[in-house]
């Protein structure tokens, strides 16, 4: 079918990376990929999760339903069709808020944390047959706190993920929960001593990022009405956090629901989106200086209806991210959305499609995600609807030849679903970012993979992934229309990790004789290496100053040199 519609391309698509334009479009599959199914009647919605939560490479969908009705898993059945499962599945009939798939043991299968506002919330450990309820004997409290959203996250990136969770408590008695993993299986209250405290705010969800880059993560949450505003927790790196809300400009008193999480100018700098009721929604652009600036009036897309989950994906993998709201009304009144499509249109504004694009989203919506249902690199929206109405499930059919690159993490020293990592790509000199979060938007929990749109580029230039424990794997001329899995440690040959001492190579690029420049260091060694770091050759630098490298095939190399004292590695091309 893929292929077909490229076909078709010519005819929508203006070429060129920086603005492809295509025809987005999304039809809503969901009876006929097995997703026909309905959360029931859940006041504010129940969380969805578009996750691959038995690891076979495609993504799942399990859905939060209401009281009396167990939760919902629909299992992948590695060709965009779903089942529901039957066997992994917890016995939870309670009215589920959040639904998250988390690896709280590192020991490579997805545990389940479910959230609930009426009757507490539940940890299940995967047992592979079955799902284990360990609640209490993971320290982690029975009784209701009323929570609504859950974020994963390694506040002090010991390697085990941390979760805070939301209370939306009408009383203002309850307070908003940090539980500390152990890493042997149980979990503690730290909010004393890491400066959460004890405050009640009416939180709905929260999302643990990085928005200064200094490798630590920092906290974001929205908090309901407008006495009560958002909070922005500034990690202070020793296992404290300072609430900068005010000084970083996000403390935003409205009707908060979302903590939407994406880097929509590719900029290199972490935005938030902010869903609101009709007073328009909120998206803080992050200056890169410790403050925000709401950039939604001049980006159009302050949407000005009840909104409540939002994504950041790209739907026609042009390298920009687009924004997809859904919303409480129901289209019935036409002066209030009942969903939008915004398509980012490359110089920091969005346009909104019209509802050819989406035919027939008009029904009250709370909670959204993405993922890909069939592996064809272009995401795919799930949605969980009100007054027993089945999901959407919007399938992408886009037409345009866009390629695009998936990338998959598994981490060693950091947690093993790499949660809290930076994914930077470089496509013709031209920079994207990615960060991994664990549960997000308003009780979203995204697809595992992270998905980059690289136009009609045919190679992309390195991927560089820094993870939690600081470590750096980085891969160049990576070919484009795959999924890139890659583990923690195990692509670290990069320039970072060395340039201890000065040296100059050149000609760059060279054909023949490649000429070093120790200035003054001595008795220094050196080996050439592809990328994949494997030795091609490996001598020592005589007084010439120059390595023969007249047999090497043309191509991209490192050269190592490094003699008792120091190292070095730079990186060269042979032509």
């Amino acid at each position: 079918m893929r292929s077909l519609l490229n076909l078709l391309t010519i005819l929508f698509c203006m070429l060129g990376f920086e603005g492809i334009y295509c025809q987005i479009n999304f039809q809503n599959q969901a009876s006929a990929r097995g997703v026909g199914s309905s959360c029931g009647i859940i006041n504010y919605g129940g969380g969805i999760s578009f996750y691959d939560y038995n690891n076979d490479g495609w993504d799942d969908i399990t859905l939060a339903t209401e009281n009396s009705d167990n939760l919902k898993i629909f299992k992948n059945t590695q060709d965009g069709f779903f089942i529901q499962e039957t066997v992994l599945n917890p016995s939870n009939n309670f009215q589920h808020k959040q639904v998250v798939w988390v690896d709280f043991d590192n020991d490579g299968d997805n545990d389940l944390f479910i959230t609930s506002n009426t009757n507490g919330n539940r940890l299940y450990r995967n047992d592979v047959v079955g799902l284990t309820d360990i609640t209490i004997s993971a320290g982690l409290p029975l009784d209701n706190l009323f929570t609504f959203g859950a974020s994963w996250g390694d506040y002090n990136n010991d390697g085990f993920l941390d979760v805070f969770i939301c209370n939306r408590d009408l009383n203002f008695q309850i307070p908003n929960f940090l539980f500390k993993n152990n890493g042997d299986g149980t979990f503690i209250s730290v909010n004393i001593n890491s400066g959460i405290g004890l405050g009640s705010y009416l939180s709905l969800c929260a999302a643990f990022f990085d928005y200064n880059n200094d490798g630590w993560q920092d906290l974001y949450v929205a908090n309901d009405k407008t006495q009560t505003q958002n909070l922005l927790y500034h990690n202070n790196g020793d296992g404290t956090f300072t609430e900068i809300g005010e000084s970083s400009g996000t403390n935003v008193a409205i009707d908060a629901m979302s903590t939407t999480i994406g880097d929509y100018d590719n900029d290199g700098w972490f935005d938030i989106y902010i869903t609101n009721g009709p007073d328009g929604n909120i998206l803080f652009r992050n200056n890169g200086d410790g403050t925000f600036t709401d950039m939604a009036q001049d980006s159009g897309t302050t949407f000005n209806s009840s909104a409540w989950g939002s994504v950041f994906l790209d739907a026609e993998n042009d390298g920009d991210l687009d924004l997809y709201v859904s919303a409480q009304a129901n289209g019935a009144d036409p002066q209030f959305l009942s969903a939008a499509f915004y398509e980012n249109q490359g110089s920091n504004t969005f346009t909104i499609l019209s509802n050819g694009s989406f035919s027939n989203d008009n029904l009250e919506s709370y909670t959204n995600a993405m993922g890909d249902i069939d592996n064809d690199g272009y995401p795919e929206i799930i949605v969980s609807n009100s007054n027993n109405e089945d999901l959407f499930l919007w399938k992408n059919l886009t037409t345009t030849t866009n390629n695009w690159l998936k990338v998959k993490l598994e981490g060693t020293t950091s947690n093993k679903q790499g949660i809290g990592s930076r994914i930077e790509i470089s496509v013709n000199g031209q920079k994207q970012y990615r960060y991994t979060l664990c549960g997000e938007g308003y009780m979203g929990q995204n697809s595992g993979t992270e998905f980059f749109g690289l136009g009609l580029n045919t190679i992309v230039d390195y991927v560089k992934v820094t993870w939690l424990s600081g470590m750096q794997d980085i891969l160049y001329n990576v070919s484009p229309n795959q999924l890139l899995s890659i583990t923690e440690g195990s692509n670290s040959l990069n320039t970072r990790d060395f340039n201890n001492f000065n040296v100059n190579i050149y000609p760059n690029p060279v054909n023949d004789y490649l000429y070093i420049n120790a200035f003054g260091a001595y008795n220094i060694t050196y080996e050439i290496l592809d990328l994949s770091g494997r030795v091609f050759l490996r001598g020592k630098i005589d007084s010439s100053g120059y390595v023969n490298i007249k047999d090497l095939t043309s191509g991209h190399y490192f050269i190592k040199l490094k003699n008792s004292y120091k190292q070095s590695l730079k990186r060269f091309i042979k032509y």
